[in-house]
């Protein structure tokens, strides 16, 4: 079966206090893009009230969400589906990740072989904490099974060039993103997740190149121009990888700081 899969981290859910409008844009998005699954990072404020934004959401965008709360810091992951996939199991790790680890098990139609969905946001002040939670994602990657990790990991592939613009973030804003040296960009944090079996999906479909942040919108905040947004996957799902693209259109420009990606995938029944 084919699966489109979609992940964005959406700046406080699309909500500048009272203002939903780049929530509003962001559903429109998601409505036109259709995809099977969508990881979402900083899903803040769907755990208020009971779930109420949460559940409210769903109906919005017509998929069936999972929430995993970060207690900590607030900026909630969240996994949604859209049938004919079916949940298995769902997990919320909020003790060791800065944010949240979202983690969903759904059944396929047509094979008995489950998929493992994961929604990522790992910390934002430095490459050791990213590091470490980099560990507890590193045993995910058996390459026999069906498994997806994206999200915002406020890191650079191994592959990717130096940021034109790294050396002009204001020095606080620099340090988040500084490699041991002090001076280059890290990119330890990739590195140690494709030492362990991920699969850059957008570097194995040569798309590799466009940037994640900042969107137009965004420009001159905390971000050097780079690609800080990945979707990665198991060996046995990587074979399947069919596409791959960092959604840049007028509407992605205003509706967050990060741009999505939509992939798709073939699995094998």
């Amino acid at each position: 079966m084919k699966l489109s899969v979609l992940t964005y981290n959406t700046l406080f859910a699309g909500q500048d206090g009272d203002d939903d409008r780049r929530m509003t844009t962001q559903v429109a998005l998601i409505d036109d893009l259709a995809p099977d699954i969508f990881l979402m990072q900083e899903a803040s404020g769907f755990d208020a009230g009971g779930h109420a934004r949460l559940h409210a959401f769903e109906t919005r965008i017509g998929m069936r969400g999972f929430l995993a709360v970060a207690p900590r810091t607030g900026q909630n992951t969240a996994i949604f589906i859209r049938e004919p996939l079916k949940p298995i199991s769902f997990e919320s790790d909020g003790a060791n990740f800065h944010h949240a680890l979202a983690t969903l098990t759904v059944a396929l139609p047509g094979t008995e072989r489950p998929l493992t969905l994961m929604s990522a946001h790992l910390c934002p002040n430095g490459a050791d904490i990213r590091r470490r939670e980099a560990a507890h994602l590193a045993v995910n990657a058996g390459p026999d099974r069906l498994a997806l990790l994206a999200g915002d990991f406020n890191s650079l592939s191994p592959r990717d060039p130096e940021p034109a613009d790294f050396a002009d973030l204001p020095p606080h804003h620099r340090s988040r993103y500084l490699a041991d040296d002090l001076v280059t960009a890290d990119r330890s944090v990739i590195a140690k997740l494709e030492a362990a079996g991920w699969v850059d999906v957008g570097h194995r479909l040569g798309a590799s190149a466009v940037p994640t942040v900042p969107a137009t919108g965004f420009a001159g905040t905390e971000f050097a121009t780079m690609r800080c947004d990945f979707v990665l996957t198991t060996q046995a799902m990587a074979g399947g990888a069919a596409s791959y693209e960092v959604v840049r259109a007028p509407v992605t420009d205003i509706a967050s700081d990060h741009y999505p990606i939509l992939a798709s995938f073939e699995i094998a029944s």
